[in-house]
């Protein structure tokens, strides 16, 4: 899983270098597709089925959120503006086993609100990870996010959650970004859990598009995401996403 993990991370970091205004996220996903076959790694996201009947899988090798977007953003070629945030969440499977992170990225320069937003959304994911020791649970790593975006006036979504990782892209258990320390699961040694913030300047409401992937504030206000892949060890966490 470090492995798988860390070619995610060097994904990211190709990226993140493309990203200015006038480049597409289908630009992006095309780039990301071209690394999947160089490092010899399955795309997760191409071709995940939806869980809702009639739509259709997946079409992205990213997941390309704009702006209002929370997550699964489906790449398109409409140019990135000087001004957008834009989330790219990226996994992939090496071996058997998966990896997965996100990184929300200022596209120029940005608003105050959105660089205090990003900031903040990072910041919760380092809280949420200072949580993930064994004996501690799952409601220690969602009220830890929760209070540190809530303190700076931001909401976190309710909707989308984090989740278990390992031989499968999704795995039990479901990680809320909100809750109550010392209530949910224990977390022991050998667990893994994508942990991944979503955090809205406005409501935490949402809507899905048309689409049926695309969820978006219902609000239209901005929002961040940020995720990275964490192993529960006998010590420290273990942040399998980070060199």
């Amino acid at each position: 899983m470090r492995s798988s993990n860390m070619i995610v991370h060097d994904v990211h970091r190709v990226l993140e270098e493309m990203i200015v205004p006038g480049v597409s996220t289908l630009d992006l996903d095309q780039k990301a597709q071209e690394l999947c076959k160089e490092k010899g790694v399955i795309p997760a996201f191409l071709g995940y089925p939806a869980s809702s009947a009639g739509v259709k899988p997946f079409p992205g090798v990213i997941c390309a959120s704009r702006n209002e977007v929370i997550v699964h953003g489906i790449p398109d070629s409409t140019p990135l503006e000087e001004g957008d945030i834009i989330s790219i969440d990226f996994g992939c499977c090496y071996k058997d086993f998966f990896g997965d992170a996100a990184v929300t990225h200022a596209v120029g320069k940005v608003s105050s609100e959105a660089e205090k937003l990003l900031r903040v959304t990072e910041f919760s994911l380092g809280e949420a990870i200072s949580q993930c020791y064994s004996g501690k649970r799952i409601g220690d790593i969602g009220a830890a996010v929760q209070g540190a975006v809530e303190k700076e006036g931001f909401n976190v979504v309710r909707e989308f959650v984090g989740h278990g990782i390992g031989r499968k892209m999704h795995e039990p258990p479901h990680v809320p970004n909100f809750g109550r320390a010392g209530q949910g699961r224990v977390l022991r040694p050998g667990m893994v859990l994508a942990i991944e913030p979503m955090v809205t300047v406005g409501s935490f409401e949402t809507k899905i598009l048309d689409d049926g992937w695309t969820a978006v504030t219902r609000d239209g206000g901005l929002s961040a995401h940020f995720e990275h892949t964490v192993a529960i060890t006998e010590a420290e966490p273990y942040v399998l996403s980070r060199p």
